[in-house]
């Protein structure tokens, strides 16, 4: 497989990840997106279900992360 690559990208996420070479450093962030979005996932069906069974008042968390009036 032939792709075009940033390279100040690869070299910032070698850094960030620790790796050396391109496909290390490649192979190894596939590896986090996909864990982090399958995090997501399992995060979002959890959220879902609590709301569903009442478990979760979705009024409350919204207003939990509402901006508070600074004044």
């Amino acid at each position: 497989m032939n792709i075009d690559i940033d390279e100040e990208a690869l070299a910032t996420a070698a850094q960030a990840l620790g790796t050396e070479g391109e496909d290390e450093t490649v192979n190894e962030a596939l590896r986090i997106a996909a864990a982090t979005a399958r995090q997501r996932v399992r995060a979002y069906r959890e959220l879902r279900d609590l709301a569903a069974s009442g478990a979760l008042d979705l009024e409350a968390v919204k207003d939990a992360w509402r901006p508070r009036d600074s004044s």
